[in-house]
């Protein structure tokens, strides 16, 4: 990890004198360099010659320092990621969730013989793999939660030490009006992964971008393209802000818990989904970006509550059943705070 802190911080030192020493040289000679180096739109200025009018910059953060500065960056947990080879998932192409203890575990295919598996650990530091730690926590804690389909794989994915991890970063979308300059991808906005939204919220914002900057014609003039570009942030919100939501809520309620009302709460979401019909549908529409309307995001959320409430209540209550359901709804508006405020935050 301390190697990985020391490259991260190496290259955004790099990074940074790099960028000095590309404004101090002329537009022509640069112009051909950052068209190499970065995520640009190239446009033609009046006297012919070819110009950088705007830079894009979408680069993920694996240094964090461009997110550090520019946002507040929070840490909820951290990925163990391993390959598995040669086994089937219990779904064949399909992307897993298990809910494990203490957060979930995910599993998808990424080739004809290889699958995935990232498993979350909470907080911002993971058992060291150096001394062994990590091996005897996945084969330990993680394991005996693996379907077992797929548990001679990982433990054989164990054994052979390709175990890699990575921080999982989530951070508010701030506008930053900056005349030349654009952000978007990781670089501006970022939710937990769980629920895979990041690259459909950048592909959102790529499509956004592309319809505003369409019918211009002159990207030379910065002020007055950064001030038309401000509608993008009032523009991305409907799609971002209900991915971002949704991805921070499931993972919250997916996580472990030693309280009856937590545990209820996320058996109560899972039977929901499993549901089938606008109960399977309405969520994953919302996952997918396909139905980006916050009103339906709230309707799905304080239903799977009624749903828990009712699941303890029906058919005969018991003095114990009603505590956790009284307890459940105290949760629950307890989370619905955090979610306003959350919403908010990502409306503003």
């Amino acid at each position: 990890m301390v190697y990985y802190i020391l490259g991260a911080v190496v290259a955004s030192l790099l990074g940074l004198l790099f960028l000095k020493i590309s404004i101090g040289k002329k537009k022509s000679g640069a112009s051909s360099m950052e068209a190499q180096s970065t995520d640009s739109v190239m446009g033609r200025s009046g006297n012919g010659s070819t110009d950088t009018d705007i830079v894009i910059v979408g680069a993920g953060v694996a240094g964090a320092a461009l997110a550090y500065t520019l946002g507040k960056v929070e840490i909820p947990s951290c990925f163990v990621g391993l390959i598995l080879e040669k086994c089937e998932l219990p779904y064949k192409n399909h992307g897993h969730v298990i809910l494990a203890d203490p957060s979930p575990i995910l599993f998808y295919p990424i080739s004809s013989t290889e699958i995935r598996c990232l498993v979350d650990v909470p907080g911002q530091r993971v058992p060291s793999i150096s001394n062994g730690e990590m091996n005897h926590y996945l084969k330990t804690v993680i394991a005996p939660q693996i379907p077992s389909e797929l548990l001679s794989a990982f433990m054989v994915a164990i054994e052979k030490g390709h175990i890699r991890t990575m921080t999982n970063r989530s951070m508010p979308a701030t506008p930053q009006p900056t005349p030349g300059a654009l952000l978007l991808g990781d670089a501006f906005n970022m939710r937990h992964p769980l629920t895979g939204g990041g690259m459909t919220v950048a592909l959102s914002d790529i499509v956004v971008l592309r319809d505003l900057l369409r019918p211009l014609r002159d990207l030379n003039d910065a002020p007055a393209l950064c001030k038309y570009l401000e509608s993008f942030y009032t523009l991305r919100k409907p799609v971002a802000s209900t991915i971002n939501t949704l991805a921070g809520a499931l993972y919250k309620v997916f996580c472990a818990s030693p309280d009856p009302s937590r545990k209820e709460m996320r058996q109560a979401c899972f039977d929901y989904l499993s549901l089938g019909g606008d109960f399977t549908n309405g969520p994953i529409a919302l996952l997918s970006g396909l139905n980006p309307r916050p009103l339906s995001l709230v309707t799905h959320f304080f239903a799977v509550a009624i749903y828990g409430v009712g699941r303890l209540l029906l058919p005969f209550p018991s003095p114990k059943r009603m505590l956790i359901g009284a307890r459940l709804i105290s949760v629950r508006i307890s989370a619905a705070c955090n979610f306003n405020s959350y919403t908010v935050n990502q409306f503003k």
